[in-house]
This record gives C-alpha cells, structure tokens and sequence, in this order.
C-alpha cells in the first residue's frame, strides 16, 4: 500500500515539511488556482509546475482529488458544460503527460462535503466537525439553483461518456468519491452517490480500467452498509483506487468526527481487511481533529476543516503502526 496526505499545491513550509518529516513519500493535492496561484490544471504549464514543485520537496505528486474548476456548470448541466468538459479532457491529458495516474472527483452540485459545526469537542478538548440534519432543516439552497436526482444522473452520465475515454487513453484512474453526507435531497438538492446501489450503476455503465471508487470508508458507513462486504466485492474487481481513512460516531442523520483511534470502527481489522482483500493502491487519513494550537478551518474556499496537521500526523503514526504490526508493506 502506497501512504499519502492531501497537501496544498502552493509551497507551504509547515505543511510540507511535516509531511516529509513523518515519512510520507505521495502527495494528493487540490490544484484549483484559488490555492496554488495558478491557472487550473488544464493548463499544462501551471500543472508541471506543481509536479515540480513537489519532487524538489521529495513527493511524488500521486493523484488530484476534488473540483480543480468550478464544476458547478458541468454538474447542473449549464450551456457552458460542453466548454468546461474539453478543459477537464485536457487536464487529464495532461495528467497522463506527466505521469500523475489518479484523479478522485465527485458530483456533489451546488455543495460538498459539509458538515453543520465545525467546533464540536472531541477527546481531549480537539476540535471536529459535526453533521446534524434536524440543524439544517431550514437551511435550504434558493429553488433556482436545486436539481433532481433524475438530472443528475443524466449530467453524469454525459460527462462520463466524455471524459471516460480520455482517461482509458491516457492511463488516468478516475476514483468517484461518495456524496457526504449521502443523503437526498440534501438542503433541497438531489443527490445520488449515496449506496453501493448507485455506484454499481456506474460500474455497469462503465466496466473500463479506469472507473472506479473512492471508498471513503467513514461516508460509506454512514449509508449502514457491511464494510468489509461491499469493500471486499469491489478490491477483488479491482475497483477501488484509492481509500480514506477516518472515522465517526453517530448515524447519518446525527455524527461527528473521531480521531482515528477514538471511533466506533475497529480501524487495524479494516486495515487488515483491505490487504487480505488484495488492495494494495494508495490510501490517506481523512479529516483529522484540529488539535491544541490549531485553528479548525470553514468551508470556504479549497481545503476545508479536518485539514490541519497535528491530527494528521497522529493519524498517519498510528496508520504505520497497526502496518508494521500486520506486516503489510507500506510505502
């Protein structure tokens, strides 16, 4: 198994170096301009100059998780998707230039991943996020900007058929990321990546090397799914690409964040699943606690709240450890 971290695009001296300092060799990173200062990785300039920065840092720069645009016109099915659609077949392109094999994206619309408190104590005093649907009842997008689940099925379905062959052609694994929370309709929008159900819909659709599963196993569980059944089914179809590694207490409707070692999940069992499963792609820890000194971020803007470092390095140690113990090479 190949161990990485999502760090920012743009040289950041703390970040990086603690990165490398735990041992961590693969970056994943969000490389939308309003985080490196450059254009969108469409451009292939502004792409290799990432790439290089990162190898210059000692990483090799693995994989681009979440919108590197604004997805928003392709998601909603706007008059400029057909536009933002030969951008994104260029950006992955250009990732099959350079090397740079996966790509996780999903097709959230209108909002990501969100959680309504972003300051909820964990052990110790660390700050975690939490997601309480009766919190949010109210908190609804304006009508004009909802979409059913029904179009956006069909606005997946027309991007894939686009940007699939692409990615077959040039070697790039596209990881589909779980809608978080998978919950429809969410504040008034339709969702659909919220069950196995549905991604076996796209596997169908879509039987190629290069579909395949972000399996965030936290937003998984939220869906009360068997996780080792439905992660077993698909790393032995060679469909998972890549895995987050978090954990929550609570149920869809109600839960918060943990610390790695403070969840509900038997993490070393998973881990060790995952192996025996025959899964041996690149994984990462996932929203981390901020935890003394730090500062738990919003969700405005790139890279949100369970993004500082402490928890993370906590996460990553404690990762190499239940490893060294099961005796699984992680690289």
């Amino acid at each position: 198994m190949k161990l990485s971290l999502l760090l920012p695009p743009k040289y950041d001296e703390r970040k990086w170096t603690l990165a490398r300092q735990i041992g961590v060799n693969y970056v994943i990173t969000k490389a939308m301009p309003e985080l490196s200062g450059r254009e969108a990785p469409y451009n292939f300039a502004a792409l290799k100059a990432i790439q290089s920065e990162f190898v210059e840092a000692g990483f090799e720069l693995f994989g681009l998780e979440g919108d590197q645009f604004d997805m928003a016109p392709i998601k909603l099915g706007l008059a400029v998707c057909d536009e933002l659609i030969e951008k994104y077949k260029q950006m992955i392109r250009n990732m099959g230039q350079l090397g740079i094999k996966l790509l996780c994206y999903n097709f959230m619309a209108v909002t990501g991943w969100y959680r309504s408190k972003t300051d909820v104590q964990e052990r110790g005093g660390a700050l975690t996020s939490e997601f309480n649907l009766k919190a949010m009842e109210n908190d609804l997008i304006p009508e004009e900007l909802r979409i059913s689940e029904e179009k956006l099925w069909e606005n997946l379905f027309y991007f894939l058929d686009a940007v699939m062959p692409v990615a077959e052609e040039c070697g790039v694994k596209m990881a589909l990321h779980p809608d978080d929370p998978p919950i429809s309709p969410f504040r008034g929008v339709g969702r659909i990546l919220i069950s196995p159900e549905a991604y076996e819909k796209v596997l169908e659709r879509y039987p190629g090397p290069s579909n395949g599963i972000a399996f965030c196993q936290a937003t998984f569980k939220t869906m009360n799914v068997d996780l080792k059944a439905v992660s077993e089914k698909w790393i032995k179809e060679d469909k998972i690409f890549f895995i987050h590694l978090r954990d929550i207490a609570g149920d869809v409707n109600c839960f918060h964040e943990t610390f790695i070692d403070n969840g509900p999940t038997p993490m070393a069992e998973m881990i060790r699943h995952y192996r025996d499963c025959g899964f041996d792609g690149i994984l990462r820890s996932d929203h981390a606690p901020a935890m003394y000194g730090e500062t738990h971020q919003t969700f405005q803007g790139g890279i949100s709240a369970g993004y500082d470092m402490l928890g993370h390095i906590f996460a990553v140690g404690y990762i190499k450890g239940i490893c060294e113990a099961a005796g699984i090479k992680l690289e």
